[in-house]
C-alpha cells in the first residue's frame, strides 16, 4: 500500500507551490481564451473576420524562455521565439480554464500562441484517475497521486495579429 500521496500531501505540496509562484519566484502571464462559438469561419477553415478572445486572465507560473532565432529566406528575416508556460493544475481550475490549442499568452509585451499542452506531470508518480482496480498489492490506488500541472509551448506572434491590441495606427 502507498504511504505518501494522499490527499493531504497533496494539499500540502500545492500550498507550498502557490506560495513559491506567488511569493517567491513571482512571474506572471495573462492567458486570453480563444472561444470558438464567436469565430466565423470561410470556407477554406480560416477566420477571415478575426478571432475571438476571452480574458485576459492573470497567472503565476514558471515560465523557460528559448533562445530567439533569426531565419534568413529568399524574402527576409524571420523571428521565432519559443517560451515554455508551466502552470498549477489547481489554479487553472480554479479559474475555469482548459488550455487548448490557439490560445493566447502575454508576456512580458509579448504575445505567444500555445502550439502544444501536456498535463501528464504527476505527483508521485501516480495517477489517480488509473488505479488499476482490483489491485490485491497495492489496494485504493485511486486515493493517492495527482495531475499536478499543465504545461503549454508556445510561440510568439506579432501583437496585431489576433487584433488582441492595436499596434499600428
Amino acid at each position: 500500500m502507498a504511504l505518501f500521496g494522499r490527499q493531504r500531501d497533496i494539499n500540502l505540496f500545492t500550498t507550498i507551490t502557490r506560495e513559491l509562484l506567488g511569493d517567491i519566484i513571482t512571474q506572471q502571464c495573462a492567458f486570453y481564451k480563444h472561444i470558438l462559438e464567436k469565430t466565423v469561419t470561410n470556407i477554406y477553415g480560416e477566420a477571415a473576420g478575426g478571432r475571438f478572445f476571452d480574458g485576459p486572465t492573470l497567472f503565476n507560473c514558471l515560465i523557460e524562455r528559448q533562445d530567439q532565432e533569426f531565419p534568413i529566406d529568399e524574402l527576409c528575416v524571420d523571428f521565432k521565439w519559443g517560451v515554455t508556460f508551466k502552470f498549477l493544475r489547481e489554479d487553472l481550475i480554479d479559474a475555469s480554464l482548459v488550455p487548448e490549442v490557439g490560445d493566447v499568452i502575454l508576456y512580458n509585451g509579448g504575445y505567444y500562441e500555445v502550439d502544444t499542452t501536456n498535463a501528464n506531470q504527476y505527483l508521485l508518480g501516480k495517477d489517480p484517475n488509473y488505479p488499476n482496480n482490483p489491485n490485491p498489492l497495492n489496494p485504493n490506488l485511486e486515493n493517492f497521486g495527482a495531475n499536478y500541472s499543465i504545461i503549454c509551448s508556445t510561440h510568439y506572434i506579432p501583437g496585431d495579429k489576433y487584433n488582441i491590441e492595436n499596434i499600428r495606427l
